[in-house]
């Protein structure tokens, strides 16, 4: 008699199975986009403190084998620490894409694709097709095993999504890239399962952003692992006790064949961010810029000691009802500071986030009059949440807008050219037009690449400067572009 297929082993089927083939143009170009958008926040991360810590600290391991930091032709780690510290960056603004069930898909995958592509022997070259197959792989793994669980739907209170399912989605990714056996793979699930989980405390933390690079790292080593022979429980996406014990309610159920595989990718698209901060935010900035067009005209300041009362109408999401942010990351996950700047400035911008703008005196006395409601059909899903906010002014008038789905939003989807213009803005503080205007390039046309050895050398960014010393009058002394006395 047969046996009964279990849910890790079809996942491990799926993974195993899936070729280019299966790609549908339409999941193509919807991966290519997350993919240049990840690549851009990637680079922009590089600029961050955060990043800096986890690359310090990355730099205390080497080996015979490396792949390159982004940005950062001068540094180069082990492939699981390149992956580590390159997903730190791409969430250390929390600028990165975000999906539907909720979580952020691309920035625990794509790390890992990249530094294996440099690390593995040259004789094994890698098309943009095989990259793009393995990168939506590891975005499928993540969004079949989010539609186990109803807790999974909603914006999380318990676990941070990335590091639980982006641990799994790495290792997919990784698995497939390395062209592990149906068994290794069902292995490589079972050990990323013992490397997941992070809890939601740590938001709006510096060590929120290690949550993907750890998810990146941790799926890497589990596929490496694997390869070795190192077994897990086979069992282990089937049980309460394995996956189960991250969600309520897990209720898994085996993936369909091959020959009727459909992507999640096919159905949900992804929302593109326009500002460095938690998706909600993005509902309350729209609503806010909205009912600021009421109360300030033309290039007016805003009448702050006229403000009696603003009242945002959001969901309960906890972690990010912050009424006094003190800190970049706290700002950035607080549903009252985004609306007092939007309300001050007329929008947000990557400067909004620094501590000068956080503290200002305005945005303190705004932060004092903000009250939070949260309307029962107002359920905390990035699917259907919604923002009204009442501006009430000290004679007794009060402007209501509401925003039900903001620009960049998988409704109301970016365009090409401003998707293309939020990846210039981010990449061009590390990269030079031509390589930028490059990279867009190929990675619009990544089907049609036959070697991704191009991509990722675009990725180190422009070659250190040689040291070249030149005698001036006065013994002064030009070395790396610095002047020194001597």
């Amino acid at each position: 008699m047969m046996l009964r297929e279990s849910v890790t082993e079809s996942f491990a089927r799926v993974i195993h199975g899936l070729t280019v083939g299966h790609l549908t143009d339409h999941v193509i170009q919807r991966s290519k986009r997350m993919i240049l958008d990840t690549l851009g926040v990637g680079f922009l991360g590089t600029s961050t403190d955060v990043f800096h810590k986890a690359s310090e600290y990355s730099k205390i391991y080497s080996s015979n084998v490396s792949s390159s930091v982004w940005g950062r032709p001068d540094l180069r780690l082990p492939p699981p620490y390149a992956a580590f510290v390159n997903g730190v960056a791409i969430h250390s603004m929390d600028f990165d894409d975000t999906w539907h069930p909720a979580t952020h898909p691309s920035g625990a995958v794509l790390p890992v694709l990249m530094a294996l592509t440099e690390a593995l022997p040259s004789s094994q070259k890698f098309s943009g097709l095989d990259l793009l197959l393995a990168f939506n792989v590891g975005i499928e793994v993540q969004g079949q095993l989010m539609h186990f669980s109803k807790e999974a739907s909603d914006i999380p209170k318990r676990f941070h999504p990335p590091s639980v399912v982006g641990t799994l989605g790495s290792a997919a990714a990784a698995s497939k890239f390395l062209g592990l056996s149906t068994a290794k793979c069902q292995d490589a699930l079972a050990i990323a399962v013992s490397h997941a989980g992070a809890p939601m405390a740590n938001a709006a933390t510096q060590t929120k952003p290690l949550h993907i690079g750890n998810a990146a790292r941790h799926g890497m080593e589990s596929a490496f692992l694997a390869m070795l022979g190192l077994q897990g429980n086979k069992q282990v996406l089937d049980m309460q006790t394995g996956f189960g014990a991250f969600y309520a309610n897990y209720s898994p159920q085996i993936l369909p064949n091959l020959d009727s595989h459909t992507w999640l990718l096919d159905q949900q698209d992804v929302a593109f961010k326009r500002f460095p901060a938690h998706l909600a935010t993005h509902w309350v900035a729209d609503a806010a810029a909205s009912v600021r067009k009421h109360l300030v005209t033309d290039r007016a300041l805003l009448p702050t000691d006229r403000i009696e009362r603003i009242v945002l109408r959001v969901p309960d999401v906890q972690y990010v009802n912050r009424p006094f942010p003190d800190s970049e990351h706290e700002a950035r996950h607080s549903f009252q500071y985004v609306a007092c700047a939007t309300l001050l400035d007329g929008g947000i911008t990557i400067p909004s986030f620094h501590k000068c703008q956080i503290a200002r005196p305005q945005v303190r006395e705004l932060l004092g009059k903000v009250e939070l409601e949260h309307p029962r059909d107002n359920l905390p899903s990035f699917n259907t949440l919604y923002c009204e906010i009442s501006v009430t002014l000290s004679d007794g008038a009060t402007f209501t807008e509401c925003t039900e789905t903001f620009y960049g939003h998988w409704r109301k989807p970016l365009s090409k050219e401003d998707l293309r213009g939020k990846f210039r803005a981010n990449a061009s503080s590390m990269l030079s037009y031509d390589i930028v205007e490059r990279l867009i390039e190929i990675v619009e046309n990544l089907e049609d690449l036959e070697d991704c050895s191009m991509l990722t050398t675009l990725l180190k960014g422009p070659s250190p400067p040689t040291e070249v010393k030149v005698c001036l009058s006065r013994n002064h002394v030009f070395l790396n572009n610095s002047v020194t006395l001597i």
